[in-house]
Order: C-alpha cells, then sequence, then structure tokens
C-alpha cells in the first residue's frame, strides 16, 4: 500500500509509521500555524460524522500535499473526540470513519483487499466469487453483526470455510475499522493542547448537542436480539424468509431496531430480501426514521400495535407492559440481574426492577 492508501485508511499500521516519520508532534499539530487546513479538515471528519456520513476526498498518489492534509487530520479528530469525551460522539465518529472506508473498500481490487486484511491478521483466499474466510476469522469478524444473516448458523461450511462476496467483506472488515479506530479512545490530552483546540471544540460542542436533541440516543447499552418482544422477532422472521411486511409493520420494526442501537445499514441488510427491496428507496425510508429529517421516530405503544394487527403472540411478559421498548428494557434487567447473582454481585435497585427508570416512549405522529 503506498502513500494514497494511507491517507485514505489513517488507522493502518503503515500510516501510522509514515505518520511517525515525518517527525511532526502533536503539540506543532495542535499549535503550528502551518498545520491549520489539517486542524480544520480534522473538525470538518468529526462534523460530518456526527451529521451521519464523512466523505473520503479524492487523492491522487502525486498529491503529496493532500495526502499529507488527510493523514494528519486524522489525529487531530481524535483528539477533538477525545477533549469532549462524549460516548454518543465517539460512538458515531467511529462508526462514520468506518463505514466511510467500507464504501471505499467495496469498490477497490482484490489484490489491495486481501493486502488490507492482513494488516488485521485476516488471510483469506480468493474464490468465485469472492473471498473464503475460514469460520474462525468469520466468527471474529461478524461476532458484532446482529443481523440474522450473518450468524455462523445461516452460513455454508465447507471444510471449514465461510464463502462470502466481495461486498459482504469489506462489510465484515468495516467491523475491524470500527474496532481499531475505537481503540483508546478517549485517550488522555493534556490540559495545554485541549486549550490550544478550544476554538475547534466549540463549534463541534454546539453541532453535537443540537443533533443529538433531534437524532436521539440510544438508551441501551448493547443489541440483544434473544430479548426482543414476540411482534418484533415474528416481524425479523417474515423479513428473513421474504415475506413483504406491512408498512406499519415496517415502521415499527425499523424504529425499535434504531432505537436500541442497531445501525441503519444492518437494518438496510435485514431488508435486502425482502420481494420488493430497493436499496435507495430503503436507505431514505430508514434513516429518515433515525432523524435524517430532524425527527427521530420511536416505536409504536403496544395498543397502536393491537389496532394495526402487528401484535403477534404475547407473551407473559407482555401483560405486564404497554410499549415494546419497556419489554426489551425489563428483559435486559432481568438478565442483567440473573448475571448479577450468578456472579455474587448486589441486585439491582427496585427502581430500575419496577421500571420507574426507563424512559417513556413517544409514540410517532405517522406510520411509515
Amino acid at each position: 500500500m503506498d502513500e494514497k492508501d494511507f491517507a485514505l485508511y489513517p488507522y493502518i499500521s503503515g500510516a501510522s509509521s509514515h505518520v511517525k516519520s515525518l517527525g511532526i508532534s502533536l503539540d506543532r499539530l495542535v499549535t503550528s500555524r502551518a498545520m491549520d487546513s489539517a486542524r480544520v479538515r480534522g473538525k470538518e471528519r468529526v462534523l460530518q460524522a456526527i451529521e451521519g456520513e464523512l466523505t473520503k476526498p479524492g487523492i491522487s498518489s502525486s498529491d503529496e500535499q493532500k495526502i499529507l492534509l488527510e493523514l494528519l487530520s486524522y489525529p487531530f479528530s481524535r483528539i477533538l473526540v477525545s477533549c469532549i469525551d462524549d460516548a454518543f460522539l465517539t460512538r458515531r465518529y467511529c462508526l462514520a470513519e468506518a463505514v466511510a472506508s467500507y464504501k471505499l473498500l467495496k469498490t477497490q481490487d482484490t489484490g489491495l483487499l486481501m493486502e488490507f486484511a492482513s494488516d488485521f491478521g485476516v488471510y483469506p483466499d480468493e474464490s468465485d466469487p469472492g473471498f473464503r474466510l475460514h469460520f474462525t476469522s468469520y466468527i471474529r469478524m461478524a461476532s458484532s453483526l446482529k443481523a440474522i444473516e450473518w450468524k455462523l448458523v445461516n452460513r455454508k461450511l465447507d471444510h471449514g470455510n465461510v464463502n462470502v462476496s466481495k461486498e459482504e467483506f469489506a462489510r465484515l472488515l468495516q467491523e475491524l475499522i470500527k474496532a481499531r479506530v475505537e481503540h483508546n479512545l478517549p485517550m488522555p490530552v493534556p490540559d495545554e493542547l485541549a486549550e490550544a483546540c478550544e476554538p475547534y471544540l466549540k463549534e463541534v460542542r454546539e453541532f453535537l448537542e443540537e443533533r443529538k436533541s433531534t437524532f436521539g440516543e440510544s438508551e441501551f447499552e448493547s443489541v440483544e436480539t434473544d430479548l426482543f418482544p414476540p411482534c418484533v422477532t415474528h416481524a425479523i422472521a417474515n423479513t428473513q424468509a421474504g415475506v413483504n411486511l406491512a408498512h406499519s409493520m415496517r415502521f415499527a420494526m425499523t424504529a425499535f431496531l434504531l432505537t436500541i442501537g442497531m445501525t441503519v445499514d444492518d437494518i438496510i441488510n435485514m431488508f435486502a430480501t425482502s420481494p420488493d427491496f430497493d436499496v435507495e428507496k430503503a436507505r431514505y425510508q430508514v434513516e429518515h426514521i433515525a432523524g435524517s429529517s430532524g425527527t427521530h421516530y420511536k416505536p409504536p405503544s403496544c395498543s397502536t400495535m393491537q389496532t394495526y394487527g402487528n401484535c403477534y403472540a404475547p407473551d407473559e411478559m407482555c401483560k405486564k407492559i404497554s410499549h415494546p421498548l419497556n419489554y426489551y428494557s425489563r428483559k435486559l434487567w432481568f438478565k442483567k440481574r440473573d448475571a448479577q447473582r450468578a456472579g455474587g454481585n448486589n441486585r439491582p435497585s427496585e427502581n430500575e426492577a419496577s421500571g420507574s427508570g426507563e424512559k417513556k416512549a413517544e409514540e410517532p405522529s405517522s406510520e411509515m
């Protein structure tokens, strides 16, 4: 990989070594007037991540100035994220960097993808079409993907190997990229450097608070597919079976999955087996529900689900709650309680147990 690739994928080992060889200290990066363009681009990376899409510039191997600018903007963007030290920002920044790389990687040739993967300790074989991965590598790469089609049980094994398409391989690499970008974030930043960053931090903080107030932030720490309410589980099963869901159920399922922390891309991939699937239309609809228009929709209540005929096989827990998110919250609480008991820890508080600490879910004003 050459310097152009280092600029496009600044988290790979070669890029880090190259930046060190330039002899540019963090103090110089943050304070030198000569580095102002790199700082502006670093701030732009963070703002784009908050907005939802980080864009990679067009770079040629001969454009040394643009290569240097992109290379140095990456560590500065990490400094800004670390100074703000906000969990929501950190998640969105790491995801945006990874998704931007995925969109670029899926257009690259096979040779570059294999060289790129080796930097993460993954050594695939070429297959026709795509790649062949040993199942241990596949599990490591796909472990954080919650959509059903990524589960190993739903993949065909051939002598211990899993075949994936070129685009699927790039998507799996996205997860490794996200983990690497997230490593050591937030990192400690000396007070004097944090103070020097303040002119850039002010704009980022203001934009972050504005977007958090409209986009919404997941209140859940993880996505636990085995704890979904029956209505959502049934909807997902039908989607994976190629059944065309009613619009009201699509909305409810999408809003639920987004609210508990599933990504837009994972939900779009989930809909890919639908008979009327249109990737551009699906992305627009999912991002709209996620908050691209300024309103982050929450899933409808159980009574609304019943009105539209979307309540399916209610269980004992369903009788005790009035909203799918309450179902999920209580299931999570019981799972955490059982884990704590098994480990000999204290029980959750009475308020947690009663569900009084749950956020009341807002019902959307319209269905998809």
